[in-house]
């Protein structure tokens, strides 16, 4: 009896620890699916490639006293080139250090050194060609697998910028003035951006940099002043520039398998593949969204008072009328809707306007601010007025001529 006794008991002890190691093994494996992955990896070196654009102002300085128009040349960029870092991350927090390079194409021009309408004024031209930055940047990695890295950046900046400073029509009898200059600067750059990698060794990401930079004194040439009649002799003009500009940019990471698949996404893409889609309507599909801008706009109307084989020189004007200051905003929404039988339907709705906006007009030596001016596309009263301009719903029908197939 005590021999059966301890069988019992024995038998009791096996089953429970049996009952104890499952539940254990139940328990790792819930555990294991429980945990969070592995912590995407920001530390090591990186190059790449970026391109984008951006706008800037370069302001010239008036030696002959306030202007009364000009002095402000807007420069529209594009960019392209590339960067090379490297990054250290703690625990979620990433810091590093970044050099690139980036080649400009940039120009732009607007009437200056403009203290009276009875002096002759200038055409100033800028364009920058290359700028470099060396910054710092600390950065903290978010989401599931910290694959998500939102940064800040500042630093030193470099451009090379170059231009002239051209008279407009001189009177008769009078030589054509002007001087050329073409120089680089240190200056400073902040920026902020977002990297998202792709693979262990594949990362894009979007970035938004202000750089501003200071001087150097150029040279102006002499000009006339008609009342009294005088000539102002060769003076010097104080240059400032800035510039906002964004870019997409591409990073190769080094020191890990190019083709390697996504570390620890195993789990989650497994999840996502247990899932079943959920069909609402068969056979039917929609999609839609929406698109903003916010915009700064400018023309001018140059009309050249020196002619070479018939072909106008931009550099020397006798009149110019410009439109600038006009800042808008517009956006819309839009939709379609594809049917089970090949037919679909697309529309869209906008609207826009610009919130301000100013006319000026030069002729010869003088430049003249106007307060009010009809747009050659909508009617507006100038400074402090409101242009709005309705885009109508279009709505289109249409049957596909192919149709992708989802297995």
């Amino acid at each position: 009896m005590q021999g059966n006794h301890y069988a019992i008991k024995s038998s009791f002890l096996s089953a429970t620890t049996v009952a104890l190691v499952t539940t254990g093994t139940a328990m790792a494996d819930r555990e294991r699916q429980v945990l969070p992955p592995a912590v995407w990896n920001w530390s090591g070196g990186y190059i790449g490639g970026h391109g984008g654009g951006g706008y800037g102002r370069t302001s010239f300085s008036n030696p002959f006293g306030p202007s009364i128009y000009g002095d402000v040349v807007d420069v529209p960029s594009f960019v392209a080139g590339g960067q090379i870092g490297y990054n250290w991350q703690n625990n979620s927090w990433v810091f590093g250090l970044e050099l690139d390079a980036s080649a400009a194409a940039a120009n732009g021009s607007n009437t200056c050194l403009a203290a009276s309408h009875w002096i002759v004024t200038a055409n100033c031209n800028a364009g920058p060609n290359l700028f470099a930055t060396g910054t710092g940047r600390i950065g903290y990695a978010f989401g599931a697998l910290g694959k998500t890295l939102a940064y800040l950046k500042a630093g030193v900046a470099w451009q090379n910028n170059r231009g002239d400073v051209v008279n407009n029509v001189e009177p008769e009898g009078q030589p054509q003035e002007e001087t050329h200059f073409d120089y680089g600067r240190v200056g400073g750059v902040i920026g902020l951006g977002f990297e998202q990698a792709l693979t262990p060794a594949w990362s894009v990401n979007v970035e938004y940099d202000y750089l501003h930079f200071a001087g150097p004194s150029v040279a102006t040439a002499s000009t006339a002043q008609l009342s009294p009649p005088t000539i102002l002799p060769a003076n010097t003009t104080s240059l400032s520039s800035n510039y906002h500009i964004g870019r997409v940019g591409l990073n190769y990471h080094f020191g890990v398998d190019p083709g390697a698949a996504p570390r620890s996404d195993a789990p989650y893409a497994e999840s996502a593949r247990s899932v079943p889609p959920i069909s609402y309507a068969p056979g039917w599909s929609f999609e839609g969204g929406s698109r903003l801008w916010l915009s700064r706009g400018r023309f001018q109307w140059d009309h050249s008072a020196i002619f070479n084989n018939d072909v106008p020189d931009p550099s020397i004007l006798v009149s110019r009328l410009t439109y600038h200051g006009l800042d808008g905003l517009s956006g819309e929404v839009f939709g379609r809707v594809d049917s089970p039988w090949g037919v679909l339907l697309k529309g869209n709705v906008g609207i826009g306007s610009f919130n301000k906006g100013k006319m000026t007009t030069r002729i010869g030596g003088s430049g003249t601010n106007y307060t009010r001016t009809k747009l050659h596309f909508q009617v507006s009263q100038m400074e402090g007025s409101h242009i709005t301009r309705r885009t109508p719903v279009t709505i289109s029908c249409a049957a596909r001529t192919t149709r992708s197939v989802h297995l």
